[in-house]
């Protein structure tokens, strides 16, 4: 059975889907897709390109009949992946670029041998179009913002709470000089697919914890709307002792290597002492990366950390444990506090 749905349904029961397919080809794929989405493509890149030159220098059904050989080919090595992980009784979403063709013979065929299929009408494009619209009007969220100094365990406590918003996992980023560490970023499209999404899944009865930001995490940005509601949060300072500090950026940053390690203090280069980057660079060439630590932390980071100018609470996050109950306590106040 195979059923229309608009892109805006497909969101709002995201989570009710057992399985998103995309139909398009892998190169359209890799660029951006719906979250959690498998590529089910109809079509590969290079068949894709072959049809359309074939629709426009021979003829529109010649164009078809190849396309649809190519379908029907690509799908029996679709179906041999879906069964049996996935059977009729799993609930299933397919799209295309644009809701047409690809999307839809996929879907006849799969409907034709008993799977329930929803087929979002408008395709990528459509549900794209919502993604934009929420990127400029965010759903209403109150937050508890965390900042502090580099290492002072913010990104560990925010893995460790509930309702919370992680932008730099979504942008795959530390957001600092170091922060390419993590690998390469999703493009535009895939970070604020990823983020409409983490927005959406959070409780707005409830205040989000959130690390605080720059405008920009590595060379993605934090959309405008999204960035002025955390500048309204309540801003909780987080501290940590510097042997804490120094203990926690060496496992963040444990898989440096040389080529990464250079060009990134070439970057930072006209922000730091001379004698601080040769202390730096001295220490690494010895293999003696608490140094390295300490000396970017104390003669980089801290000094570039920009103090903000509202802060609502500080906390010293020496014991992990009690900063999170702390925080805990907080949310639950704030959170009673607003049903009042």
């Amino acid at each position: 059975m195979t059923r229309e749905i608009t892109a805006e349904a497909l969101i709002a029961d995201f989570d009710a889907y057992d399985l998103i397919l995309d139909a398009r080809s892998p190169g359209e794929f890799a660029e951006s897709h719906v979250p959690g989405a498998r590529n089910f493509y109809a079509m590969t890149d290079a068949e894709r390109k072959e049809i359309g030159t074939l629709y426009k220098q021979v003829s529109p059904f010649e164009a078809k009949v190849k396309g649809a050989a190519y379908v029907c080919k690509n799908a029996v090595t679709h179906l041999g992946t879906l069964y049996p992980e996935f059977t009729p009784k799993h609930r299933i979403a397919i799209y295309c670029a644009r809701g047409g063709m690809r999307s839809g013979s996929l879907s006849t065929i799969l409907a034709s041998i008993g799977y329930r299929v929803d087929r979002v009408k408008g395709g990528y494009k459509a549900y794209r179009a919502r993604v934009v619209d929420y990127m400029e009007h965010f759903e209403p969220r109150r937050f508890i913002v965390l900042g502090g100094n580099t290492g002072c365990g913010k990104s560990d406590l925010l893995s460790q709470l509930h309702n919370t918003l992680d932008l730099e996992g979504l942008a795959h980023h530390y957001g600092s000089s170091f922060g390419g560490v993590r690998g390469p970023q999703p493009g535009t499209k895939m970070f604020q697919n990823r983020l409409m999404h983490a927005v959406m899944a959070t409780d707005p009865e409830r205040p989000v914890f959130v690390e605080s930001e720059s405008r920009r995490i590595g060379r993605l940005v934090v959309p405008p709307a999204l960035y002025a509601m955390m500048g309204e949060g309540f801003r909780v300072e987080i501290t940590a002792p510097l042997e804490q500090r120094v203990a926690r950026i060496i496992r963040m940053y444990e898989q440096v290597d040389d080529p990464f390690f250079y060009a990134s203090m070439v970057k930072i280069s006209p922000y730091i002492r001379r004698a601080a980057k040769e202390a730096a660079f001295d220490a690494y060439r010895r293999g003696d990366l608490a140094a390295v630590a300490e000396v970017l932390l104390v003669e980089y980071y801290d000094l570039v950390y920009k103090k903000p100018a509202r802060v609502d609470l500080r906390l010293s996050n020496d014991d992990t444990a009690k900063t999170l109950e702390q925080l805990n306590s907080l949310q639950k106040e704030m959170t009673h506090a607003y049903r009042l």
